[in-house]
């Protein structure tokens, strides 16, 4: 359009004409492909982010879920002070030097946390703990531990999600609610994508939802069954039964709330599938039965490998808790809540774990690292820790940070720092961070906290095995 022609049009509609928008023009931006979601234990790892270095944000997100893009939309730039000692801004060397010295004059130190960090700073935390004697717990103890209980009982029949998309034709979720909290988990692993066996995609799979009630999930289901609260054991040790062909009890429905002819229905759907999947959440570890709930299920799933092949795997929710779970184990034979004040280390859930510890007032240092327990923990809990020391490192202010006496102010993983993070299938994945920022990362504060640590130490531990 010349410009007599759009100076015509502009007085014809008395508007002016529309100008041709060239996007992004003008700006400094970057474009990171394949880049990794870290909110959820999906860690999705094919976003495509478009970021703008002139006002340091993320301004599209493509592939992301709404969960994802309010993950990587809020980050933007922070001017909080890094280190803050007693509610007094500090330097670097000054928080490392306390943080060090909590750490090395505490005869009960905790750390807790580290399922929203990345695998390598989760691994230096193994160490600093192991260098004082001190404990050791994730997140997993509060939601998934009864899993981890569980696999060291009766063992595991595993696969990836990538062998879930390629070839289960029978998904059932159990005690779990995906469309709220892993919204691509369905879309992108077990119903609606098409897979090598699976040419349709939901057509081609059958999807089953087990719950106490009707949850945004249950649309997607082609079976719901809705049982009583609490009765997940009895409801999983029913279908054991009659997966071997055993009797089980005729007010079986009065019991559960699931009738015979419905359990029945599943059972044969679990026999002649050829690839099923059980995905559980903490619907079914944070209730009655707990670990109990957990070992039935897994047990299911081993029993039906008789007939055909069936998997089973707990759905995680922060974006590194698989991580976390794996780091302490290889560095400690335990997922979580390990304790070294014998000089190597122990497990035993209820003793070692934090709401327990902290709860009993047994602790006098807590390290507290990408988590706020003093938000959700139980009241006693969260009473002695405004007693005892605390450290703290988060990418944003907490009700922890706010009681910390040390308190460090982290970048953000995935966005801002690299490393390795565990997708809840256990499959590790390679960050590619979007930008930088003007804070450290988690790893490099433990890094320098532990080197302080051991300086103090001179090599030696902090106390004398017990």
């Amino acid at each position: 359009m010349t410009e007599a022609t759009q100076t015509e049009a502009q007085t014809k509609d008395n508007k002016p004409a529309p100008k041709k928008v060239v996007p992004n023009a003008g700006k400094n931006i970057k474009i990171v492909k394949d880049a990794t979601c870290t909110f959820c234990g999906c860690v999705c790892d094919d976003m495509e982010l478009t970021v703008d270095l002139d006002e340091h944000r993320i301004t599209k997100a493509k592939k992301a879920c709404v969960l994802g893009r309010a993950w990587f939309y809020e980050h933007t730039v922070d001017t909080r002070p890094a280190v803050l000692i007693d509610g007094n801004e500090a330097t670097f060397k000054e928080g490392v030097e306390a943080a060090a010295k909590i750490l090395v004059d505490a005869k009960f130190p905790i750390t807790y946390g580290m399922s929203d960090s990345t695998c390598e700073s989760q691994r230096v935390t193994v160490d600093i703990m192991d260098t004082i004697n001190g404990n050791i717990d994730t997140t997993t103890s509060v939601c998934h531990g009864p899993s981890g209980m569980a696999f060291q009982g009766v063992g595991e029949s595993t696969a990836t999600l990538g062998e879930v998309k390629n070839r289960a034709d029978l998904v059932i979720y159990w005690g779990g609610n995906p469309a709220e909290s892993h919204p691509r988990h369905f879309t992108r692993y077990a119903v609606t994508p098409k897979g090598m066996y699976i040419p349709n995609g939901k057509k081609d799979r059958t999807v089953v939802l087990v719950d106490v009630r009707r949850t945004p999930s249950t649309p997607v289901a082609d079976i719901f069954m809705q049982i009583k609260p609490g009765k997940d054991f009895e409801v999983l040790w029913a279908l054991r039964a009659l997966v071997k062909g055993k009797k089980i009890a005729d007010d079986i429905e009065k019991q559960t709330g699931v009738s015979r002819e419905v359990l029945d229905d599943l059972v044969e759907r679990m026999k002649n599938c050829q690839f099923g999947v059980l995905f559980f959440g903490m619907g079914l570890t944070m209730t009655r039965g707990r670990h109990f709930n957990s070992g039935a299920l897994l047990s299911l799933a081993a029993d039906l490998n008789e007939f055909t092949h069936f998997v089973a795997k707990p759905v995680r929710g922060h974006g590194n808790v698989t991580g976390a779970d794996n780091v302490v184990s290889w560095q400690t034979g335990y997922p979580f809540g390990v304790n070294f004040n014998r000089g190597y280390p122990r497990f035993n859930p209820g003793e070692f774990t934090t709401t327990d510890v902290l709860s009993r007032g047994e602790a006098d240092a807590a390290m507290i690292i990408a988590s706020d327990p003093a938000s959700n923990f139980p009241k006693a809990a969260i009473e002695h820790m405004k007693k005892i020391p605390i450290i703290s490192l988060d990418t944003k202010d907490t009700v922890t940070s706010s009681i910390a006496k040390v308190r460090f102010a982290v970048s953000t993983y995935g966005i801002n720092t690299g490393g390795t993070v565990y997708r809840m299938d256990d499959v590790p994945i390679t960050l590619r961070p979007a930008m930088e920022s003007t804070y450290p990362g988690d790893q490099e504060v433990l890094e320098a906290i532990r080197d302080r640590v051991k300086e103090l130490l001179s090599g030696k531990k902090a106390r004398v095995a017990a």
